[in-house]
């Protein structure tokens, strides 16, 4: 019952939760303004917690009935100075009276005006206390009902949906993507560790469309196909942004056609299904008056499957959220580099202030700064493991807000901090990069895989061209070539070949050679060890020797050397990954290395060929 009276911005501002708890556990001294009110206080330790304490304490001090008790609580809200003065007099008087010292009443009564702010009404907190201890209950017993519960009363705010979707990957409840052959209206639990999306949180169907999909499913079975969808519910609920929608957020996965292909086939689907319906209306058979009438199934187009990036956006377009992966995904690996951790292993106690994070913008809110003068912004960051709420201020707004834009990845360094009033981390950024400005500041090796089921000499070519056009900086170049036998050969490029890992180098060569046979390294422009080093260093101590040869080929240009104290979720891969592409140690006898020699694009094509 306390705890729901404490837990309250003004209590946990103004010391009282501190007061309560060192006291309640004898790490400070209770303390009674005045011998008559022990009884009235003990039970809070001292501390003045409910609004009935103050009517009660007016009442044994003063001699105030109940009715003038509450008054007094009134007037001590509203802190209206005449009425405020006029209540102290009477306060004061009455506690004379009883045989209290004015100096003491006066203090005891400043006492309560200052807490009377912040009392909470103690009836209101042992109901709010009941249905909190009921609720725990219920998440504890029966977690898969009462998130998905949670989940349809809130499923028409996407915030806070979002919320209680990251809520239960953190308790491990998986939550299944929507499914028109399953999903119904609200989000219902499948099992004990596992709920269904509701289709009442897919933006762009609503109720009416729900239930003329749940009517036809139950009159005649599951959906077999888009087309067999399209001819059994009602297209006047049913629209094409209905269908849409739901193909965008995978509710249509279940028919085994990819999310392109469905989308290109909407039109004939539809048009198919109103063919049908006419005949069968009219009594009528097909155009070429053939007796099935219709066909059952339609030739899916020959479309081109969406890549990750785009299917997850339009998952975020249409359920307000990543459902079936993450965008970060794709560049974790790498990022760790930089930033050492995930947002949700973020530390603010432990780690020093200044660090270095990355994720995904996926709420943005700005707003003029006082005078008008500039205008600063409040970004919310996600990197799939958990949100970053990060402060932009005029200065810093204002010369990176063209980077800071919905669904695109930044990487931030700033100050880190504890929000106060959740508890967990919060920033204040002071410099905004995107992933190209990310690169050209801290990449220091790319690695490039050729696989001769892929390559040819053409590709080796355009690989060349791409790397003159960049060529002058300090980032290293590795090329490895793997053979149909499965023998490898790495080719480290010489000093002319150096690149300035600039304007989108790296995106280029991900076009190019494929984004999974490209491998980067970041460390620090000026040699210093990388930002997961110095994040390890802080969390564990620095063991490893900084420049170890043990890291060739790189180790003389200082590269950073991923040791095995890194065995967290990603560690290990950026180890596995990074070293098979970019310098392994450990390399197998069958491996040839070479470094080629410096000179003209003559060299470096025959090299790479031979």
């Amino acid at each position: 019952v306390a705890l729901v009276a404490l837990y309250r911005p003004g209590p946990l501002g103004s010391g009282m939760v501190d007061d309560f708890v060192n006291c309640k556990h004898g790490r400070q001294k209770v303390v009674y303004p005045h011998p008559s009110l022990e009884d009235l206080l003990k039970p809070t330790h001292g501390v003045i917690l409910y609004q009935e304490q103050v009517m009660q304490i007016a009442q044994v001090l003063s001699g105030y009935s109940l009715g003038s008790a509450d008054l007094l609580r009134r007037a001590m809200g509203k802190k209206i100075p005449a009425e405020m003065a006029k209540q102290r007099a009477g306060f004061v008087d009455g506690a004379s009276e009883n045989g209290v010292e004015k100096d003491t009443s006066g203090y005891i009564f400043d006492l309560v005006e200052k807490f009377a702010g912040y009392g909470f009404n103690k009836s209101h907190s042992a109901a709010y206390a009941l249905i909190t201890y009921q609720t725990a209950w219920l998440k504890r017993h029966h977690t898969a009902a009462f998130m998905a519960a949670s989940l349809s009363s809130d499923m028409e705010n996407t915030d806070r949906v979002v919320t209680l979707m990251n809520e239960c990957r953190e308790i491990d409840l998986e939550v299944l993507a929507p499914n028109v052959n399953a999903s119904g209206h609200e989000f219902v639990p499948a099992d004990k560790r596992t709920i269904l999306f509701g289709l009442g949180a897919v933006k762009g169907v609503g109720g009416a469309a729900i239930e003329a999909i749940e009517a036809a499913r139950e009159a005649d079975g599951p959906f077999e196909t888009l087309f067999d969808f399209c001819r059994r519910v009602d297209g006047r609920k049913v629209n094409r942004k209905v269908i849409e929608s739901l193909i965008r957020c995978g509710a249509m996965d279940a028919f085994g056609d990819h999310r392109s292909a469905l989308m290109a086939s909407v039109t004939l689907a539809m048009n198919t299904a109103d063919q049908q319906a006419n005949a069968e209306t009219a009594g009528q058979n097909d155009l070429f008056g053939l007796e099935e009438g219709p066909p059952a199934q339609i030739d899916m187009p020959d479309a081109t499957p969406w890549d990750k990036g785009t299917l997850l956006q339009n998952e975020k377009d249409t359920l307000g959220l990543y459902l079936s992966g993450h965008p970060m995904d794709e560049y974790r690996a790498e990022i760790l580099q930089l930033t050492g951790c995930t947002l949700a292993e973020l530390n603010p106690q432990a780690q020093r202030n200044r660090v270095v994070v990355a994720g995904f913008v996926s709420a943005i809110r700005t707003r003029n700064t006082n005078g008008g003068k500039g205008r600063m912004a409040f970004l919310t960051l996600d990197d799939g493991t958990a949100r970053l709420e990060v402060t932009v201020f005029t200065k810093v707004y204002g010369e990176y807000f063209e980077r800071i834009k919905s669904d695109t990845l930044v990487i931030i360094e700033g100050q880190l901090g504890i929000d106060e009033r959740t508890g967990g981390s919060s920033m204040r950024a002071e410099m905004v990069h995107d992933l190209a400005s990310a690169e050209a500041k801290w990449l220091r090796a790319i690695g490039v895989e050729l696989v001769a089921e892929k390559v040819n000499n053409k590709t080796i070519d355009a690989l060349e061209q791409v790397l003159g056009e960049y060529r002058g900086g300090q980032c290293v170049v590795v090329v490895s070539y793997i053979g149909r036998d499965g023998v490898r050969v790495r080719l480290r490029l010489g000093e002319d070949w150096r690149v300035d890992a600039s304007q989108g180098l790296v995106a280029q060569l991900k076009e190019l050679a494929g984004r999974e046979h490209v491998r980067v390294r970041f460390g620090s422009p000026d040699g210093e060890k990388g930002r997961a080093d110095e994040w390890r260093a802080g969390q564990h101590g620095d063991s490893r020797k900084s420049g170890s040869k043990s890291n060739e080929p790189f180790a003389d240009d200082h590269m950073p050397d991923y040791s095995d104290d890194y065995h967290d979720q990603y560690g290990s891969a950026v180890h596995q990954q990074y070293e098979d592409y970019i310098g392994d140690p450990d390399a197998s006898a069958d491996e040839m290395r070479a470094d080629s020699p410096g000179g003209g694009s003559d060299t470096l094509s025959a090299g790479i060929k031979a």
